[in-house]
């Protein structure tokens, strides 16, 4: 089975093809550049060097969040346009459990964090394989606390990193640069174990997790709740 795998959640993009859970090909850049300009020519790019077409991929994977708005919805639109009409599966993925696939093999606690703003990060948490915190959106004053309870040691990954690596947190390991990044490969072997619990949707029926309200609107509603207050 082909799949076919990007994730565009944050500043990274990055597309990949799997034959099951085996790598065939990745192509990640790490630039500014807006996802809606790169990925359709990575795309492109990466069947043309693995001499296929979007005719051999049997089914399509996309982190579905949560992340940048822009950022996922545009993942999920290229997806959606790959598989229109095709009748192929198509995977959603957690970015959260995405990021963790890239350090699944690390004893202690593994805690994807993304830069939220205002102090918080999207997270969640795994210990030794085993989920210790959902997906959410939080306070990362809050998070370290929840972690260094545990006594184990600690590794983070994903667009926040930076926001810890320089904190005195108990039984913090740094990470390899590689893995702190997303990963569409992490996304297609996430997106596998799926296809194989039949946990697939089609291309119609492919939604995206935000977690929380996009930023234009939770200023909107500031904005109102100021002028009621006032």
């Amino acid at each position: 089975m082909k799949i076919l795998a990007l994730d565009s959640t944050a500043k990274t993009s990055s597309v990949a093809v799997l034959e099951n859970d085996s790598l065939l090909g990745l192509y990640s850049v790490n630039i500014q550049n807006t996802h809606s300009e790169t990925l359709l020519p990575m795309i492109k790019s990466l069947l043309e060097s693995l001499k296929l077409s979007n005719d051999d991929i049997d089914a399509y994977a996309v982190s579905e969040g949560p992340g940048s708005f822009t950022g996922v919805r545009i993942g999920a639109a290229t997806i959606k346009g790959l598989a229109f009409g095709r009748e192929k599966p198509c995977v959603g993925v957690s970015t959260i459990e995405a990021l963790y696939e890239n350090m699944a093999d690390y004893e202690g606690i593994v805690c994807p964090i993304m830069n939220a703003r205002r102090g918080q990060v999207y997270t969640g948490a795994f210990l030794n394989g085993k989920r210790i915190l959902d997906d959410c959106c939080m306070m990362l004053n809050e998070l370290l606390p929840v972690l260094e309870e545990k006594n184990v040691p600690i590794h983070f990954n994903g667009d926040g990193y930076d926001l810890v690596f320089d904190k005195e947190i108990k039984g913090f390991l740094p990470t390899p640069e590689l893995l702190i990044y997303q990963n569409a490969f992490s996304v297609g072997k996430v997106a596998y174990k799926k296809l194989l619990s039949s946990e697939y949707v089609s291309d119609s029926d492919l939604r995206v997790e935000y977690l929380r309200k996009p930023q234009a609107e939770r200023e909107r509603e500031e904005r109102l709740g100021g002028n009621e207050n006032g």
